[in-house]
């Protein structure tokens, strides 16, 4: 089952196995949660998007049994992150109550690999620079250099033509180097 394509996995599941959804998901979550947190800039929000995100894999697996049954005839991979962004756009369209930051929860002394990548300053500057992105840019931007899809997936995942896309980065591109125009200065001040 190691070598299964997500695909034979999907069809597997939908037949019960819960062995190969448990492949499944343990193939796909760290990725999934990182792609939520950068969309969404919420780690918490993240994790809560990926737990909904494959509860609505397990319902649609039953689907993927039959070829031309399956949800819009997509490959898992187009199909899940798909579902990953429609969540992750609901959910920062969603009025927020409290933060949950306000919570009393011991969190893991761990970093995992978002809160790595976020650790230094540069880093947490371009998260942020990140954050003030469009949605649609953002999420083009994520798709394409944070989770190494194609400009052919991440177009089929956000619904639009590849130039629509291309034309989505270039204007994310041009905002981002804008906005963290003074890092390249402060960089090769301190490299001279």
């Amino acid at each position: 089952m190691l070598d299964a394509t997500d695909d034979d996995l999907m069809r597997l599941a939908g037949g019960g196995d819960r062995g190969a959804f448990t492949r499944l998901v343990s193939r796909h979550f760290a990725r999934a949660a990182a792609f939520a947190g950068r969309v969404t800039g919420s780690r918490s929000d993240a994790e809560e998007i990926v737990q909904e995100a494959f509860l609505r894999t397990w319902l649609k697996a039953p689907a993927w049994q039959n070829r031309d049954a399956r949800p819009g005839g997509a490959q898992f991979s187009t199909w899940f992150y798909r579902v990953l962004l429609n969540l992750c756009i609901d959910r920062k369209r969603r009025p927020i109550a409290a933060p949950i930051d306000a919570a009393d929860a011991v969190a893991d002394p761990a970093p995992d690999g978002f809160a790595r990548t976020a650790s230094g300053e540069i880093g947490r500057r371009v998260n942020a620079a990140i954050a003030t992105l469009p949605e649609r840019q953002r999420a083009a931007l994520v798709l394409c250099h944070y989770e190494g899809m194609s400009n052919i997936d991440a177009a089929e995942v956000l619904e639009i033509g590849v130039g629509a896309l291309e034309s989505l980065l270039v204007r994310a591109r041009r905002s981002l180097r804008e906005i963290l125009a003074d890092l390249a200065v402060d960089t090769v001040r301190k490299v001279g």
